[in-house]
C-alpha cells in the first residue's frame, strides 16, 4: 500500500491520526529506518507476528483513542515465547479497557524488540509563518526534563543535519562517554535528511515524532512512529 492510499484510508475513516504500523508503513517506504511492525487484530495472529519476526518482541496497543499507550497499560516489553505474546495480548486489552472504557482496540503492534542504543527523538511540527520545523534532540524523558533540541526549517540540507546532531548540549552522550559506544553520527544526519524530504514531499503531515530513535555504532533505527495529518 503506498503512501497515498495509507493517508486516503485515513482520511476516509474521518481519522487524522495515523496509527503506528500504518507510520512506520509509510515512513518505511520513504526510506527512514524504522523497526517493522505488524497489526494483530487477534491473539492468534499476534503469535503468529511473533513467530516470523522473531522473539522476543514487544506488543503495543494499537487504537485510535489512546495517545499514550504506555499510561494505558497498552504496552508489553520482552516477550519471548507464544505463550507470552498470548498473555500480554489478553492483558493490555484488560488494562485499556480499564483505564480508557470508551477506547476503540484495533488490536496490537508486534515488533522484534530492538536492542537498546543511545535514545534521540526527531520530530516534526507545523509553524504557522514557517511551515514544517524539523527538531532533533535527545530522547525518552529526557526531551521532556531538559528541553535540550535543536530546530531547523524543512527541507534542510547536509549543512544543516551536520549542525543540529552537534549543537544540541548532550552532544558528548553521542561522541561516547564511559566506553560506551559511539553513535553513527551519519546514520543520524541521514535519517534527518530522509525526515525533511518526507515531510516536504507531503505537505498534508502535520505533526511527526520518532522517540525513541535507537542510535547505534552502526545505524539508527526508530522504534515508535507517530504522524499527525493537517
Amino acid at each position: 500500500m503506498s503512501i497515498t492510499d495509507v493517508i486516503e484510508r485515513a482520511r476516509n475513516e474521518g481519522r487524522t491520526v495515523l496509527t503506528e504500523v500504518e507510520s512506520k508503513r509509510i515512513l518505511e517506504d520513504a526510506g527512514v529506518p524504522v523497526t517493522a511492525a505488524r497489526l494483530a487484530p487477534t491473539a492468534d495472529a499476534a503469535v503468529q507476528a511473533a513467530e516470523e519476526l522473531g522473539y522476543p518482541v514487544v506488543l503495543k496497543v494499537v487504537s485510535p483513542d489512546v495517545t499514550h499507550k504506555s499510561d494505558a497499560g497498552g504496552v508489553r516489553l520482552g516477550l519471548a515465547s507464544g505463550e507470552a505474546v498470548r498473555d500480554a495480548y489478553d492483558g493490555i486489552k484488560e488494562s485499556v479497557k480499564r483505564r480508557e472504557p470508551e477506547a476503540r482496540i484495533d488490536g496490537v503492534s508486534v515488533q522484534r524488540m530492538a536492542p537498546p542504543g543511545i535514545e534521540v527523538i526527531v520530530g516534526v511540527s507545523l509553524d504557522p509563518q514557517f511551515g514544517p520545523v524539523l527538531m532533533f534532540g535527545l530522547g525518552g524523558v529526557l526531551v521532556e526534563v531538559l528541553k535540550d533540541v535543536a530546530f531547523r526549517i524543512v527541507p534542510i540540507e547536509p549543512r544543516d543535519a551536520r549542525q543540529m546532531v552537534r549543537e544540541i548540549k548532550g552532544f558528548p552522550l553521542l561522541e561516547g562517554v564511559r566506553g560506551q559506544d559511539a553513535a553513527d553520527l551519519a546514520a543520524l544526519e541521514e535519517l534527518l535528511l530522509k525526515v525533511s524530504a518526507f515531510v516536504e514531499a507531503h505537505p498534508e503531515v502535520a505533526e511527526l515524532d520518532l522517540n525513541p530513535v535507537f542510535a547505534y555504532k552502526d545505524g539508527a533505527v526508530a522504534v515508535d512512529a507517530r504522524i499527525v495529518l493537517a
